[in-house]
């Protein structure tokens, strides 16, 4: 009882507080609020609108069954889960976050996973897109797009590094598992997506209004939050918290031998991984090296405004934030040890100063700079996708509530 009192006592202050702060700095509070809606709407709702409504019909037409069954002998020894965590793994590599947390919290709803699979599935399937890591951190704020390639490789080395360790998590509530899906059946799984697709007997039109519908109200959800730490963000460096907080970082950073500029970008890192990022490239003390260390693990810790999201959207099942959080911080310590490890033999010999630009691999080289252009593309169609988006997603809604009226 006594607890809840002080939790009430703390959230009312700091709600209080909060309050109190955007009225003493309404030009930073709205500079911070229009940051946070130009990168939702220039970039994470057209980025992530195309994989959310593309989940939602695979999911309704039984393709994720079928992917399931397939990956069943590879996801379930490795990582404790089922095979249609490959479908949330890859779809959750490639659109970026909190995409895992929504396809795992789906699945969960549907009954294909049980609370401690889907635990350990959304620990190691949310991370950041190969777009972001090339397109905004290493070419927008570094400019250097080489360096894109250790921190993507560093970032998704820590995910299966998670993954493998949180297989250990939880007992198993399916232990007893039938063993018949110890082999590739392609007439099971194409019987599993027949049955999936006439259970869930919804017309194409009907499946597809659907999948558009929940993913832009998720998509809404996702932008709130954004603004929202965009502004905390914000105030926190105004009043002054942000610098009482690095005090305490500076002697971690001292420990490792960093400069300790480093711990103001490190701290808002923790709330936001863009302005974080962007930070720490500003750090001229700090060598390239201890740059992309401290961006790997703010990338991998992915801050408290896509762990906000998370928790929302696992706030629908029966799904505990407590061990995504805690992969979080692992996570992060894996991509910074990767980033550090990975930086002599891969990095320094490849694309180091006194290599020639050219030096990297064809492939590598061709990729990044194909990310770094589609980023910067999406970023001017970004807000005309939107838009028109949104005016699709009021039409169905009217139409929904125009049926349902008398």
């Amino acid at each position: 009882m006594f607890r809840s009192k002080i939790k009430t006592i703390f959230l009312a202050a700091s709600v209080t507080i909060m309050a109190a702060s955007l009225i003493s700095y309404p030009q930073e509070s709205f500079s911070a609020s229009i940051r946070g809606l130009n990168m939702w709407w220039e970039i994470v709702f057209p980025s992530l609108l195309p994989f959310f409504i593309i989940s939602e019909m695979l999911i309704g037409f039984g393709v994720v069954k079928f992917i399931g069954v397939l990956l069943e002998p590879f996801m379930r020894p490795l990582f404790k889960v089922p095979g249609v965590g490959g479908f949330v793994w890859a779809m959750g590599m490639a659109s970026g976050y909190p995409a895992g947390a929504k396809l795992t919290a789906r699945l969960r709803q549907e009954g294909n996973l049980t609370r401690v699979e889907a635990e350990r599935l959304v620990s190691f399937t949310n991370s950041s897109n190969p777009l972001f890591i090339f397109g905004a951190v290493s070419v927008g704020f570094f400019h250097n797009p080489h360096l894109g390639i250790i921190l993507a490789v560093s970032h998704y080395l820590g995910n299966i590094a998670v993954g493998l360790l949180m297989r250990f998590y939880g007992k198993d509530e399916r232990a007893t598992r039938s063993s018949r899906h110890r082999k590739f059946k392609i007439r099971e799984a194409l019987a599993a997506l027949h049955r999936t697709r006439i259970k869930d007997n919804r017309p194409i039109g009907k499946l597809l209004g659907d999948a558009v519908t929940s993913s832009i109200q998720t998509l809404l959800m996702i932008g709130g939050f954004i603004i929202l730490f965009s502004v905390i963000n914000k105030l926190l460096f105004h009043l002054h918290i942000t610098a009482f907080l690095a005090k305490g970082v500076d002697f971690l950073l001292s420990a490792l031998a960093f400069p300790e500029m480093l711990s103001i970008p490190l701290i808002s890192g923790l709330f936001e991984i863009t302005l974080g990022s962007q930070l720490t490239s500003q750090v001229q003390e700090a060598t390239l090296r201890q740059q992309a260390m401290v961006t790997s693990f703010i990338l991998a810790f992915s801050g408290f405004s896509v762990q906000a999201q998370v928790a929302s959207i696992l706030a629908q099942t029966d799904i505990r934030f407590k061990p995504f959080f805690i992969a979080r911080i692992l996570h992060g310590c894996f991509a910074g040890a990767f980033s550090f490890l990975l930086w002599e033999p891969f990095y320094s010999r490849i694309a180091g100063s006194t290599a020639p630009l050219d030096a990297i691999p064809v492939m590598l080289q061709e990729q990044s700079q194909i990310l770094s252009y589609s980023y910067i593309k999406l970023a001017e169609a970004g807000p005309l996708i939107t838009i028109f988006a949104l005016a699709i997603y009021i039409a169905i809604l009217f139409r929904k509530l125009k049926q349902g009226s008398p």
